[in-house]
């Protein structure tokens, strides 16, 4: 009965040695995520201790944080010059769907995510969806980029059609690896264990905003054999 009831710190599944966090707030003094430089030149030397090779910062756009494209490329380019690690950064965004996104959609004023630059990851309320969110998608594509819709397990509005729905526009899901650890509660949880044994996830992100909740999170026995099996098929995607 012990086997049966062992459950795994999601660091000792090594699903961050070498692999890339897609989203994080660690981009300092812009959001709500990291406030001061030498607090994020901490993550990213925890980062190293790690084993995580590529982070993609991703600070929030939105009406009320209503962050520049010029403004986020300077204050990256001071925390590139400050960290002389191993981590490789990247800056992108994580855009709120809503009237701002849309203008900026349509000027083409974005911080693109992937490689490619041919990547949008978008977010919505956790209460309720977007006016139009099926035609606000559409409209993404029609412009060239492929959305990853970020921690969909936390939007408590959505139930399967929703997720089936999605998955069948080709919108691609962005795991908060943290949900599996219950750091945003049960429901979420439940969900992101549900999107993971459907295959739904192309890859995770921390979403980190304060260091201590994201070590607390990995380091808590939170995760059954079944969850723990199922994670290195995310572990290294591509965009």
């Amino acid at each position: 009965m012990f086997f049966f009831s062992k459950k795994y710190k999601l660091i000792e599944t090594k699903v961050l040695d070498g692999a890339t966090d897609w989203h994080s707030h660690i981009l300092p003094g812009v959001d709500d995520g990291i406030d001061k430089m030498d607090e994020a030149l901490e993550v990213l030397s925890y980062y190293e201790s790690i084993g995580v090779r590529d982070v993609w910062l991703t600070p929030h756009i939105m009406e009320d944080i209503p962050n520049t494209t010029d403004e986020l490329r300077d204050r990256f380019e001071e925390l590139r010059k400050a960290y002389g690690g191993t981590v490789n950064l990247h800056l992108a965004a994580e855009n709120m769907i809503d009237n701002l996104f849309v203008e900026r959609l349509e000027a083409g004023d974005l911080l693109p995510i992937g490689e490619k630059g041919d990547h949008l990851l978008v977010e919505t309320s956790y209460f309720q969806p977007p006016i139009d969110l099926w035609g606000t998608i559409r409209h993404i594509q029609e412009k060239g980029y492929y959305p990853i819709l970020a921690h969909p397990e936390r939007y408590g509005y959505m139930d399967d059609a929703d997720y089936d729905r999605l998955k069948g526009m080709k919108v691609k899901f962005q795991m908060n690896l943290c949900s599996l650890a219950g750091a945003y509660g049960k429901s979420a949880q439940e969900r992101a264990k549900m999107l993971l044994s459907k295959g739904y996830y192309n890859f995770f992100g921390s979403d980190l905003h304060r260091l201590s909740h994201f070590r607390e999170a990995i380091n808590s026995k939170a995760l059954k054999k079944e969850v723990v099996n199922l994670l290195p098929g995310i572990a290294n995607f591509m965009v």
